[in-house]
């Protein structure tokens, strides 16, 4: 029997010996009910509760929070727990688990280590700061808990690595949030790409939202810690005093501004906007296992205040299939290429021998436009098809599948990113080997792959 096959028996049969014992307290620990309900026997098409995915939430603020209330609308799965530094946060949603099952089952936690210690828990969502991202995900996976990802990967490419060895080890099914995946427009779009339609694939633009600034913020006095752990927010990330706007959440009615302050995030080149549109760029490029072979690029950094991460940038690959990829921010693809100053909005434009394909979340436009309305032959590329994101990661669950976007085509996207910021850092050309994924006689360039972590918290 393989290690996956093994894992998934053994699963079923916790969950089934965990509803034997229900009578002798297990209310308390899972939220399931003392009597057994007759939707324990599939009554009117429920699903039995031992073939439910019982999952567990780490960040339950704005991005986690709208995942939690998705999670609950699937009747596969059981919201077991939820976890997250913010005392308001996890109690709203326990509330809502809680108002969701009738009980009050629903448990609370404030150390990521604790949810995914729990061995009835199947699967877990990671939608934290993107510099908690790794260290989570390792953690999960040497838990042997399937997760939803929420982008980026990290703050290094050696986190990526380290990630993608883990998951790979421990057999994980592993989804990651860049959900244009599951979009049928981008999967068009990265159809006509990879079946010709356009002609030889030569340049592919992408467009991403620049970074926001922010000016310098007085000293504040640290909450309590029940209310919020400042030092477990900070975790790997420097020491740093607080501040409000250095650390809340959308929830709590601000833009977030720790999406653009460089030790928790690399802002609008990644996790802010940049990672979804240079993840589907891979995608249709062909490379999802691979990268571009040289990068150059140019960019601006704010000179004071809150934030610092790029506002403005410019960033060339060139693939070794003679492709070059321009990653740009917002106003500077308005002015290089016509059809981001027609349709105004932040895209990937794929130019081709004999035309062009344009995509962004509310449209799709090409030239010829009869290419739209293509049928792909049996013969022809048919790319993986997913109409929902978080439907396509429970299925996968259960089957032990791939996702749409499984941790090698996230590392290799998310590694562009890294890449990029490293690029304009610099200011020259460097050269990329995408097979040791690694920069190629550069020792300043090759140091920057690896981010130091603040004591204790290590890979």
């Amino acid at each position: 029997m393989s290690h996956i096959c093994s894992r998934e028996y053994k699963k079923k049969i916790n969950r089934r010996g965990f509803l034997k014992k229900a009578g002798v307290g297990a209310a308390g620990v899972i939220g399931l009910p003392y009597i057994v309900p007759s939707s324990v026997f599939g009554v009117n098409g429920a699903v039995v509760p031992s073939e439910k995915i019982v999952m567990g939430f780490i960040g339950v603020g704005s991005m986690g929070g709208g995942h939690l209330r998705s999670f609950l609308s699937y009747n596969d799965v059981q919201a077991a727990a939820v976890c997250d530094l913010r005392e308001m946060f996890r109690q709203k949603a326990k509330n809502r688990v809680d108002e969701q099952y009738g009980d009050k089952g629903c448990r609370t936690y404030d150390d990521f280590r604790e949810i995914l210690a729990r061995t009835d828990i199947d699967a877990v969502t990671v939608a934290t700061p993107d510099h908690w991202h790794s260290l989570i995900g390792l953690e999960a996976a040497r838990n042997r808990k399937d997760m939803y990802y929420e982008k980026p990967l990290s703050m290094s490419v050696t986190e990526d690595k380290a990630l993608r060895d883990t998951i790979n080890r421990y057999g994980v099914v592993f989804q990651f949030g860049t959900q244009q995946r599951s979009d049928n427009r981008f999967r068009l779009a990265c159809e006509l790409v990879r079946n010709e339609r356009i002609g030889k694939l030569h340049t592919i633009i992408v467009s991403s939202h620049p970074s926001i600034t922010c000016e310098n913020q007085p000293t504040e006095p640290t909450p309590d810690r029940k209310e919020f752990d400042y030092d477990m927010w900070l975790g790997p990330a420097q020491w740093a005093p607080y501040s409000y706007q250095r650390c809340a959440s959308r929830a709590m009615g601000t833009l977030g501004m720790w999406t653009f302050i460089y030790d928790y995030s690399l802002g609008g080149l990644s996790g802010a906007w940049g990672i979804h549109h240079v993840d589907i760029a891979q995608w249709a490029n062909g490379t999802d296992h691979s990268g571009p072979v040289e990068i150059e690029g140019t960019g601006v950094y704010p000179e004071d205040g809150l934030t610092d991460t790029a506002i403005e940038w410019e960033v060339e690959h060139k693939y070794a299939n003679g492709v070059k990829m321009i990653h740009t921010n917002t106003a500077t693809a308005l002015k290089r290429a016509e059809q981001f100053s027609l349709y105004k909005s932040v895209g990937i434009l794929f130019l081709g021998s004999e035309g062009w394909v344009f995509v962004c979340r509310d449209r799709i436009e090409a030239e010829p436009k009869s290419m739209l309305t293509t049928t792909f032959g049996p013969d022809e590329i048919h790319l993986p098809l997913s109409n929902n994101h978080r439907r396509n990661f429970l299925d996968c669950v259960k089957t032990r599948n791939n996702t749409i976007c499984p941790i090698e085509s996230a590392v290799r996207s998310d590694t562009i990113c890294q890449i990029d910021d490293i690029a304009i850092r610099l200011g020259r050309k460097l050269r990329w080997d995408a097979e040791k994924e690694e920069f190629i006689n550069d020792e300043q360039a090759k140091s920057m792959l690896t981010r130091p972590m603040r004591s204790p918290w290590h890979l």
